[in-house]
């Protein structure tokens, strides 16, 4: 069966619309501006496309729109528009799911696993006792008895959680996160 031009063109509309999806997450995690070349590293897509669908963003993005895309000195990001920054600050300046020090030890858990129990107290101090306590009732760790303490590594879970993937990303992301809070 040949390809139809209406084929072609819906072909190029879904691919369209993924890279519209693709930059979107990028500069909707991100939180912050980021250089046409860090969108490409995180997008895999070209500097030309970016651009176009930069400008497509924005137009979506109309005063219609609580989000808008900003670009400011050849960076881009994605932000709540003027008008709103009393409410986000109200919810950006509560809580986070994780005390620093909770995201410190799951750091040390994360680059050093499986780890015991007792180092991991040795190096954290007794706190650690209850943030591993924590993390095992959010299903974040797993313990296994080794002796007189516990053998602690990530569960499957964990990696579900924080929409990472196993191995050495996850350990760059979160010591960058732990440096950054």
């Amino acid at each position: 069966m040949p390809i139809s031009s209406k084929t072609i063109d819906e072909i190029d509309s879904e691919k369209e619309k993924e890279n519209m999806r693709k930059i979107e997450a990028v500069l909707f995690i991100s939180g912050r501006f980021l250089s046409v070349q860090e969108i490409v590293s995180y997008s895999d897509l070209n500097p030309i496309i970016i651009r176009e669908v930069l400008e497509k963003l924005q137009e979506r993005y109309n005063d219609d729109s609580a989000i808008e895309i900003i670009e400011k000195n050849g960076l881009w990001k994605m932000d709540v528009r003027k008008g709103y920054e009393n409410m986000i600050n109200k919810l950006a300046t509560g809580s986070s799911e994780f005390s620093k020090s909770e995201q410190e030890t799951l750091a040390i858990i994360a680059y050093k696993q499986p780890i015991k129990q007792s180092v991991l107290i040795k190096i954290r101090s007794n706190k650690a006792y209850d943030h591993i306590k924590k993390f095992s009732e959010l299903g974040l760790i797993k313990k296994k008895r080794t002796g007189h303490t516990y053998e602690i590594s990530l569960s499957d879970d964990f990696y579900d959680y924080f929409n990472v993937s196993q191995g050495q990303g996850f350990i760059k992301k979160i010591n960058s996160e732990t440096a950054n809070a």
